[in-house]
């Protein structure tokens, strides 16, 4: 929800040392990765929906899991604030780890307020929302402005836990919230009292049961269209855009008029919705909201994907709804173990394809190759589908495919790790969340192209192979200097830990990818460590390509990519058979990964560490150029 300014300080408080034992007795094993993977993250569900602990869904009646229902206290503090609640969960940062930034632009988050109350915590731990930076102390209770962007950044070695929970409010909440603290501004007299525990108390709650409507009524949808053009950037195109919302409104208040909600309506409203996202893409590409991010990126979760639930009603095989955490990417429905189930029964063996995915194409190379600027360009392709960015967390969402499950030996995963189930489980969580350019969903019964982009699948071939049987991998090559010195950035920058706490390892906390033998690293200079985890990334990557059928495998250059990128992704959907009808400038936009600009000769800043370690990777480098022009 957007607020008027970034933080709001409620005057309640609470016991956070109470809290942090009923937290401790739930035990390590109730907590998950972080939906989206991000490196440090973990949560503990509380309310989901129908109470189910593994569901990060938010469309469906919110219930409290059994963590919740173990928690007296935490249902106390719940209560104390007089909201309807929807999905909450605890949320724990591990020392030295950061939430990324991000802005909440999901139509769940439109008209929803984040709670957050510290449990255990730091006077190190930054929370920063737009211009705004708080350290929210134990026992507080904070809400603030989802709407604008955020990051949270633990600089400690300790560990941070807070309640966040999300609600649309009720008479009580926003009375406190009325009373509430604005963070950086005096307040003589404020006070907020101390709620204490109550050992016979075990209050009710309420909860959401409606939070996705099958069809947008044509006021809400007039709300959130006018919402959006306010929050735009000044911008020659937006006249247009207000014209096509104007429309848009005046046909779906006729549907309206005519079916309501109906289903028999649905086909009538899909064609005005499509109609319009058609007329978006040509009009609001270059628009930027005033919280940075790209309008069509807040229009798709917030407009073309919830104004109409007709796929998962009319077809429970595709799921509709956002993820929250990433903005812009689908969530899984509540009909999702239905949907694992209905693919478990015909996945009957790893070796048949399955028939919701048609040829899925996986960029692979070692970390900082460029790989996000390819993906990036050749998502722009009309038939494909991704999941808008990196998938750690659909992989390592999974228990079963984290490191962890393996004593976090790499991020190495064999054809032994594609059991019947995990392939059924990593084809549904895929199927969940893939949208094509345009933020639309597969048709039901559409066999889709997926494009797939997350440097650690440089270490699965073989698993993905047996996922995917009839994938196709793009070997996209960099000239190792140049990759070298961006790892060397990205260690140094701490903004790619993927594993802060790994065992047995120390500082600098490891980053990128978790490569087969990094305990022979402990103690070495950085320059050394990047050397030995490109070797071993570059070394098993081309030795498992070479198992793949010579026409499954298409080859890219990252310098010929820059030079000519219309022509080299041309050829390559050609190669791929796929469409392009995308006319590309000479010089590409940089990717959301990149550090620092790009320049020739950039890598000379670290020439001195690079000339040394050379040696170390001499024999894959020149089998890696090599690989790169065969074809």
């Amino acid at each position: 929800m957007k607020l008027q300014v970034p933080f709001v300080q409620l005057p309640l408080r609470y016991d956070a040392a109470h809290l942090l034992e009923e937290v401790e007795r739930l035990g390590e094993e109730v907590w998950r990765p972080h939906p989206q993977g991000y490196a440090g993250n973990s949560a503990l569900p509380l309310i989901a929906v129908d109470g189910d602990p593994s569901s990060d869904s938010i469309s469906g009646p919110m219930r409290p899991t059994p963590h919740l229902d173990a928690c007296p206290y935490l249902r106390q503090v719940l209560a104390s604030m007089g909201a309807v609640w929807g999905r909450s969960r605890l949320m724990r940062l591990s020392g030295h780890a950061e939430v990324p930034a991000h802005s909440d632009l999901a139509y769940y988050w439109r008209e929803r307020v984040r709670v957050h109350v510290p449990i255990l915590t730091q006077p190190t731990v930054r929370f920063i929302c737009g211009e705004g930076e708080v350290n929210m102390a134990a026992g507080e209770c904070w809400i603030f402005d989802t709407w604008r962007t955020h990051r949270v950044i633990n600089a400690a070695q300790s560990q941070r836990i807070h309640l966040v929970a999300d609600t649309v409010g009720g008479e009580r909440f926003w009375e406190l919230a009325s009373g509430g603290r604005v963070a950086g501004r005096a307040a003589p007299g404020w006070h907020a009292p101390t709620i204490a525990p109550d050992p016979g108390a075990n209050p009710e709650l309420i909860y959401e049961s409606v939070n996705l409507p099958s069809v947008m009524s044509p006021w809400e949808l007039r709300d959130h269209l006018n919402f959006l053009i306010a929050e735009s950037q000044p911008h020659p195109q937006l006249s247009l855009v207000q014209q096509e919302s104007a429309r848009l409104c005046a046909t779906w208040l006729g549907l309206w008029a005519q079916s309501g909600s109906d289903r028999d309506g649905w086909p009538a409203y899909r064609a005005a919705l499509d109609r319009f996202a058609h007329a978006m893409k040509q009009q609001g590409q270059a628009i930027v909201l005033r919280n940075g991010s790209p309008f069509l990126t807040a229009l798709a979760p917030m407009i073309l994907r919830s104004a109409l639930d007709d796929r998962t009603k009319a077809d429970s095989s595709v799921a509709p709804g956002t993820d929250p955490d990433a903005g812009a990417r689908a969530d899984a429905p509540s009909s999702s173990v239905a949907l694992r189930s209905a693919v478990a029964e015909r996945t009957q063996s790893a070796s048949i394809a399955d028939p919701r995915f048609d040829r899925p194409v996986f960029i692979v190379s070692p970390p900082r190759s460029g790989s996000t600027l390819l993906f990036e360009t050749l998502a722009r392709a009309p038939a494909l589908y991704t999941v808008g960015g990196e998938s750690h967390g659909r992989l390592e969402g999974m228990p079963e495919l984290h490191p962890a499950a393996r004593g976090f030996e790499s991020n190495r995963l064999g054809v032994d790790e594609a059991t019947p189930a995990v392939i059924a489980e990593l084809r549904s969580r895929f199927d969940e969340v893939l949208r094509d350019r345009d933020g639309s969903s597969a048709p039901p019964g559409h066999r889709l192209r997926m494009l797939e982009k997350t440097p650690k699948n440089a270490l699965r071939i073989p698993f993905l192979r047996k996922v995917f049987p009839d994938a196709r991998f793009i070997y996209l090559y960099r000239e190792p200097r140049e990759v070298l010195s961006s790892m060397i950035e990205a260690w140094s920058s701490g903004r790619f830990r993927t594993y802060p706490n790994l065992p047995d390892w120390g500082q600098p906390a490891w980053s990128l990818a978790l490569v087969p033998g990094w305990r022979e690293l402990r103690g070495k200079p950085l320059p050394e460590i990047v050397a030995r985890q490109w070797e071993a990334t570059t070394r098993i990557l081309l030795d498992d390509l070479a198992e793949v059928p010579a026409d499954r495998v298409h080859r890219v250059r990252y310098d010929a990519f820059l030079a000519a990128p219309q022509s080299v992704i041309q050829g390559l959907c050609s190669e791929l058979g796929l469409d392009w009808d995308t006319l590309l400038k000479a010089a590409l936009p940089h990717s959301v990964h990149t550090l620092s600009a790009p320049s020739a000769g950039k890598w000379r800043r670290h020439e001195h560490e690079i000339e040394a370690i050379l040696p170390l990777i001499a024999g894959t480098a020149e089998r890696a150029e090599a690989a790169s022009r065969t074809g």
